[in-house]
């Protein structure tokens, strides 16, 4: 009898084939057992029938509890009533251990709970498929990177300083050299390796310290960072909308089974495809003010604010140029407004909001200095970033992507907490 997956079912229809597995539920009526099986790759029903199989069998199916796992072979069948659904009708059964009682019932359990059981919440077909939508995202985001001239370079984690200049940072005693940081991004990295080889990006776990309990916001997520030569603004945001369109069209295709599990209306991810919608912050801010809300000229947008403003668009919108006293130091100011800073956010529609944050960097040498003193950061900690700029600096660009954000949209999930595998807030250090 030979082993196969789940997902590999169809290919052994009418003929006998084992798979191995978890029984993740059961049911009997009367001389048939139906056992719900998993084996990672998906999900499927053995049928028991005490008329055709064994008593040893009989007996092992009777014992078998929820997240028992076993191997169940025999004939593999269309189901019935669902076309291109396979089960397989046992004529065999070997149990490998036989659980205790799980802990996550059918009942109802509060997100706390289920949040303390996440090494076993992980096993439920919610969080399989948001896991498997984000293994598919990482993966898509990479092809479409180094099929358009990225490579990737690792940045540290542990820093001597925050790329921003904010005091929300994780710190940690290093050896004999003083503090070092938990690293908020990789993008100054990025735009050292970019020297040598054009564009780059990362990928990796980032860390922010800020007391911040709303469903955007983790302590510890996924960040990748992309920077690329002799690109400016216009460039940049083509580069953006065709990589997330790129992520969002590879999901559809591979992961229907998924969305389905996630109940997810697909059309508004159909329509993801560029140009997508453009619009200023001084617009924004008109709009905003409009829906309702008070935030003034030179505010950054509030998660409310782009809850609603995303809510006004059936595919992503770019908001860009933002007063630049409210962004970051090295980002360069618009030619035609020298208050504004060449940059702009990209807010997922359906009220997700920002999921991609860039802009253009500041290349010139005095002007990125006289930056370090207008936002009051100690020269001595971006001596390196400064010597970018010394040897042979170059227009720039990059972005950065929040990796729970997108996979957040893209599966429909109001909250990032579950699209991470073990999500670290405020609040929540375990398991």
């Amino acid at each position: 009898m030979n082993k196969t997956t789940i997902s590999e079912l169809g290919s052994c229809r009418d003929r006998e084939a084992e798979i191995w597995g978890w029984a993740f539920n059961k049911r009997s009526s009367g001389s048939l057992v139906f056992l719900q099986i998993r084996d990672g790759t998906g999900f499927c029903q053995a049928v028991v029938d005490k008329s055709v199989i064994g008593a040893e069998a009989w007996e092992a199916a009777g014992k078998v509890t929820m997240e028992s796992s076993v191997k169940v072979g025999g004939k593999v069948v269309e189901h019935p009533k669902h076309r291109g659904v396979f089960e397989i009708h046992a004529s065999r059964i070997e149990i490998v251990q036989i659980a205790e009682e799980y802990p996550i019932a059918k009942k109802e359990h509060g997100v706390d709970f289920l949040l303390d059981h996440r090494h076993l919440w992980l096993r439920s077909k919610r969080p399989w498929a948001i896991m498997r939508v984000r293994d598919m995202v990482i993966r898509a985001m990479g092809e479409w990177l180094n099929d358009n001239g990225f490579i990737k370079i690792d940045s540290p984690i542990l820093t001597a300083t925050s790329c921003e200049g904010t005091t929300e940072l994780f710190a940690m005693d290093y050896f004999d050299l003083g503090k070092a940081y938990l690293s908020q991004s990789g993008q100054l990295y990025q735009e050292a390796a970019i020297f040598a080889h054009g564009r780059a990006y990362d990928f990796g776990p980032v860390f922010r310290a800020e007391k911040s309990k709303t469903r955007r916001h983790l302590t510890e997520f996924w960040m990748m960072d992309a920077e690329a030569a002799w690109v400016g603004h216009e460039e940049n945001l083509k580069i953006q909308e065709e990589l997330i369109s790129y992520i969002v069209q590879r999901v559809l295709d591979k992961n229907a089974t998924e969305l389905a599990i996630l109940e997810r209306d697909i059309e508004p991810l159909k329509a993801v495809k560029p140009p997508f919608h453009r619009i200023t912050h001084k617009q924004a801010v008109a709009r905003v003010r409009e829906l309702g809300s008070d935030m003034g000229d030179d505010q950054d947008l509030g998660g409310d604010d782009e809850t609603a403003l995303s809510k006004e668009y059936g595919k992503p919108v770019f908001v860009e140029k933002y007063p630049a006293k409210v962004k970051a130091f090295y980002m360069k100011r618009d030619q035609e407004n020298s208050d504004l800073a060449l940059c702009a956010d990209l807010l997922a529609p359906e009220g997700y909001g920002e999921i991609v944050g860039g802009s253009v960097r500041e290349e010139d040498y005095e002007t990125l200095l006289k930056r370090l003193e207008e936002f009051k950061l100690a020269r001595k900690d971006f001596e390196w970033y400064l010597d970018l700029r010394r040897y042979g600096s170059v227009p720039h660009a990059g972005f950065g992507i929040g990796l729970e954000r997108l996979v957040g949209w893209i599966c429909g999930i109001r909250h990032i907490r579950e699209t991470i595998p073990f999500s670290r807030l405020i609040n929540r250090l375990t398991p």
